[in-house]
């Protein structure tokens, strides 16, 4: 059955990659294995209704300023979704369908076409840094091609990258919601639900999700 795309809604998936969520993964962040239900939820929901997805990932080179050998595990990591690597690899419960892939390290000859949401409902945003506006020079232009009027987000970690995307979000002006039963924190970085309330994020379990749309 065809099912209307809902205009305006954007969901937001940061980092959803095996080395993160399994704990094999070399940067694993401990329970995040059992957000696996509602991910996997929140995929199906979003293909069901022809929700547009950015699926934000990781893909680092060896000389990436955030991995070092001595790593403080705030600013610095030991290495962690390779590039090329299964660590990078989105999970099976958040796996994008047909995406376009938006890469920081080549000239990006896409862009123009990825206003057409019949051919492009999922985009991978591949990034070299925390933050996903430092890390693709293109989310920016790729956000302003969409135009979303509200944006969904969930992944890992809360207080890392959740938070430089939420923040970032938040900052440009979109309403912000966040799925606080699909995100997952590292331990010993603060946590920073104090700072988004601020900036007038909504925390929402994501059963309510349809009370938003």
């Amino acid at each position: 059955m065809y099912v209307v795309m809902h205009e305006g809604i954007l969901f937001w998936n940061v980092d959803t990659q095996i080395d993160f969520i399994e704990p094999t993964g070399k940067l694993y962040v401990k329970g995040a294995e059992k957000l696996k239900p509602v991910l996997k939820k929140i995929t199906f929901f979003a293909t069901e209704n022809r929700i547009r997805v950015i699926n934000t990932c990781d893909f680092h080179l060896i000389n990436s300023d955030e991995l070092s050998k001595n790593p403080d595990f705030r600013t610095t990591f030991p290495e962690h979704c390779m590039a090329g690597t299964s660590g990078a690899e989105f999970i099976i419960e958040t796996k994008p369908a047909l995406p376009a892939i938006v890469d920081w390290m080549t000239h990006l000859v896409i862009l123009p076409y990825l206003a057409n949401a019949d051919q492009f409902r999922n985009i991978v945003i591949r990034k070299d840094a925390f933050d996903v506006f430092e890390g693709n020079p293109y989310t920016i232009q790729i956000l302003n091609l969409l135009r979303p009027e509200k944006v969904f987000v969930y992944g890992v970690s809360t207080n890392v990258c959740v938070d430089k995307a939420v923040c970032g979000l938040a900052q440009l002006g979109y309403k912000v919601y966040v799925f606080e039963d699909a995100i997952k924190e590292l331990p010993k970085i603060p946590l920073p639900f104090k700072h988004w309330k601020e900036l007038g994020v909504k925390m929402i379990d994501f059963a309510n999700v349809k009370k938003y749309l």
